[in-house]
């Protein structure tokens, strides 16, 4: 089975973020899944599974730290997934706009996003992560907020959970533009231009949100289902 799983926690992004991003995923994936929203916040969603996250330490810290709990084996437990189950992560701002099956149909221990970053020295972006469910515990179970000391993990200007999964995954396969994987307006995106490379399937917002982009005919078409 694959599980689907995207963030809603603070006020920057409301629900419907959330059930653009579930339409886009049912839009465009053959193969059974099934949506987890995880949220702070009782919120109506079109998701298949609703789990509620904590106001924790995690959560008020920046950098993303929270999302490292999907390792979790009680909350992979929670949601019904079984060892060798694929769970991913997608930012809740991501446009969707090709096929996704061949992103997900692959068997490696952790698969994620890299060669985005402009500054950020660490070659992981934490936009799109895939792993497998029942394996590598100790990804959630060694982490703190004093891990990155205590195992002496690189910090560009914050920890930040790129960071720590870098540390667990040097050597993690890479979602990257020849997999039609982009981050708009980020390196291997062609500087100036908004058209949508012909073949994209998943486009990423990191530092940006597509509302602000609405002149572009894709992200009307993919993201609000507009046709143009």
């Amino acid at each position: 089975m694959l599980f689907i799983c995207t963030w809603l926690w603070g006020v920057k992004w409301s629900p419907v973020y959330a059930e653009r991003l579930f339409a886009g995923l049912h839009r465009n994936l053959n193969q059974q899944f099934r949506t987890v929203l995880l949220t702070d916040q009782i919120r109506s969603s079109r998701a298949d599974f609703v789990t509620g996250i904590a106001d924790n330490q995690f959560l008020r810290a920046p950098g993303c730290l929270a999302r490292i709990a999907l390792f979790d084996r009680q909350w992979q437990r929670d949601i019904g997934a079984g060892k060798g189950d694929r769970i991913v992560n997608i930012d809740v701002d991501a446009v969707i706009t090709g096929q996704l099956d061949p992103l997900f149909d692959r068997d490696a221990e952790f698969t994620i996003m890299q060669g985005y970053n402009q500054t950020n020295p660490c070659p992981f972006n934490g936009s799109l992560w895939m792993f497998r469910a029942g394996e590598r515990h100790d990804v959630w179970e060694d982490f703190s907020l004093h891990a990155f000391e205590r195992y002496n993990v690189p910090i560009h200007s914050i920890p930040d959970d790129q960071g720590w999964l870098h540390h667990k995954f040097p050597k993690a396969d890479a979602y990257a533009t020849a997999d039609g994987v982009y981050a708009f307006k980020k390196i291997g995106w062609k500087k100036g231009r908004r058209k949508l490379p012909l073949d994209a399937r998943l486009v990423a917002f990191p530092g940006r949100d597509p509302a602000k982009y609405l002149e572009c005919d894709w992200i009307k078409q993919h993201w609000l289902g507009e046709t143009c």
